[in-house]
């Protein structure tokens, strides 16, 4: 069975670096550039967000951050989990995390960005309770934008005690920077 941990990082962190750019890599592919929204690393807001990085057996094979948007709102940005780890789990436990994380913040929803040319992504999203919202901020006049959003007040008491099949807890924190979760098995 793999080992799946979720760190929290700061913002300079070599690996979540090394996850962005393949991110970027993969969405060059799919958009033109002048359609990717970038997070800007030498705004001193970037100090105010939140990332994280997951590792299977220490191996850095996802990221994701929460950008605040006021003091109810965050917006997800930088998702990110490499494509050979992908349909294990990965993803909704990252994106369970961040969320955890929101609402330990006292945020009240979560807003995001995507595009038609990640059907991966916005399946994700929607099976998550995600659901189609107006456009926001930067992406307001961007026709090629999907925004999305989540109410995630009280989530965190739910989250922490979810349980697996076998009645065993599906996920722990062993202290506020760090998650594991059981890998063992894939998610649908």
């Amino acid at each position: 069975m793999s080992k799946l941990t979720i760190l929290k990082v700061e913002s300079n962190h070599e690996d979540l670096h090394k996850l962005i750019q393949r991110l970027d890599e993969d969405l060059l592919e799919r958009y033109p550039a002048d359609e990717i929204y970038l997070v800007d690393f030498s705004n001193p807001k970037v100090k105010k967000m939140v990332f994280a990085v997951v590792y299977v057996d220490e191996k850095p094979v996802a990221c994701g951050g929460l950008r605040p948007i006021d003091a109810e709102e965050m917006e997800l940005k930088r998702f990110y989990v490499d494509s050979s780890y992908r349909r294990q789990g990965i993803a909704v436990s990252l994106l369970s995390f961040l969320e955890e994380e929101a609402s330990k913040r006292g945020v009240v929803r979560i807003k995001l960005e995507t595009g038609a040319a990640q059907p991966e992504a916005i399946a994700l999203y929607t099976k998550r309770g995600y659901e189609p919202i107006e456009r926001f901020g930067e992406y307001e006049h961007d026709e090629n934008s999907l925004c999305y959003g989540k109410s995630c007040l009280c989530y965190y008491k739910a989250f922490s005690y979810k349980m697996d099949d076998d009645n065993t807890s599906l996920y722990s924190g062993r202290d506020d920077n760090e998650f594991e979760a059981k890998s063992g098995r894939k998610s649908s």
